[in-house]
């Protein structure tokens, strides 16, 4: 049983290999082009650097060693977005706006779902130095494209707000432990037990934490977020934000969620979630988090995103990669100016090893060269 992988990690075979590496190439293309810069950060890291300011949630989902040569715990990663924010804060250290993207394996150590692998291929974009709305624009317009190359476009992005969740609580009273129980009970938006913990919390505060899984649906349901929350002028700023991206993003499928909180601990602002038409679970996650920096010894505005490559080419349709040519196996100065012809053209062409007749449709190839008079030609694959 040597050949045997643990629970929700797999190989990539060579049709699936080939989809996630050409949608990798377009997608970091896609990045580039609009000036964000790629990162490639270690896999191994000490630990408090992995963790620090992203919450227990991370904390949990880290692998955890020893390094043999300084003793100190270190951690696999599970999430690359703190190891970008570290690079902005303590490497490259700009003044002015920085964007930056990734691409590489994480390790969890539970599934996020029944049916996500342990090591997720994450990508995202992260965007530091300004603190505005039009940060949140661009990284979900971004975002909304990346869906879109990938020909999984987005049927809906949910939109939230933690700073909106933070204001309540603290005008609450709420200690840690109840704030905690509270962010669990309103993302499974579970009304009647809500009623009960939030017995002892006054009025209008209580009413207004009751209203947050309603508070679900088009923009409209900003409007009904101001009849209903308290009616202060951090809220309204809050809500503000909110109408601003429904006015900029009337164009994509947008929604907005305010009971939705998921990284809480990590984020401070804007929240989202984009889904797929045949999605349950989200697509990619993203938001504003500008207190992780801080960590690192330089707080900077931050906005971003990620998802898992995976996640996107399991809800592709197959494609093999592209059918190749045998070229046979002798020495032929025409036959080798052919086949590097042939390659510069991007055609895939196999070198046929001796001994091996009958088995090169195995290889992927489904044609052959062979020699007409003092010419190479292409002809269908024969005998195979």
């Amino acid at each position: 049983m040597r050949w045997v992988l643990p629970d929700h990690i797999q190989d990539a075979l060579p049709s699936e290999a080939h989809q996630l590496e050409t949608l990798r190439r377009r997608l970091l293309d896609a990045f580039r082009v609009r000036g964000y810069q790629l990162v490639m950060p270690p896999l191994l890291e000490y630990l408090d650097s992995l963790t620090t300011g992203a919450g227990q949630d991370l904390k949990l989902r880290t692998f955890k060693l020893v390094d043999q040569l300084s003793g100190r715990t270190m951690g696999v990663r599970a999430d690359m977005t703190p190891q970008v924010t570290r690079i902005d804060a303590h490497l490259l250290n700009r003044q002015g706006v920085s964007r930056l993207c990734y691409c590489g394996s994480a390790l969890h150590t539970l599934p996020s779902t029944l049916t996500a692998t342990r090591e997720p291929l994450q990508l995202g974009a992260e965007l530091y130095g300004h603190a505005g709305i039009e940060a949140d624009v661009e990284i979900l317009r971004l975002l909304a494209e990346v869906l879109r190359l990938a020909e999984v476009p987005a049927s809906r992005i949910d939109i939230g707000h933690v700073g909106l969740f933070h204001a309540l609580a603290a005008r609450a009273g709420l200690v840690p432990g109840r704030e905690e129980e509270l962010f669990d009970l309103l993302q499974a938006k579970d009304v009647p037990t809500l009623q009960v913990v939030l017995d002892d919390v006054a009025e209008p505060v209580r009413t207004a934490l009751l209203a947050l899984p309603g508070l679900y649906g088009g923009p409209e349901v900003l409007e009904r977020a101001a009849a209903c929350l308290p009616q202060d002028e951090e809220i309204a700023g809050l809500l503000g934000e909110l109408r601003q991206l429904a006015a900029a993003l009337a164009d994509l499928p947008i929604s907005f969620d305010l009971s939705d909180l998921r990284g809480y601990h990590y984020h401070s602002g804007i929240v989202f979630a984009a889904y797929g038409a045949d999605s349950p679970a989200a697509l990619a996650l993203g938001g504003r988090y500008d207190r992780v920096g801080e960590a690192f010894g330089r707080a900077r505005p931050a906005t971003g995103f990620s998802l898992d490559l995976r996640e996107l080419v399991w809800r592709l349709p197959a494609r093999g990669e592209a059918a190749g040519i045998l070229a046979p196996c002798v020495d032929d100065a025409e036959l080798g100016r052919e086949v590097a012809a042939l390659r510069a053209r991007g055609e895939i062409v196999v070198t046929a090893l001796p001994g091996h007749d009958g088995t090169w449709n195995e290889a992927g190839c489904d044609r052959q060269l062979v020699k007409r008079g003092d010419r190479w030609a292409i002809v269908p694959l024969q005998g195979e």
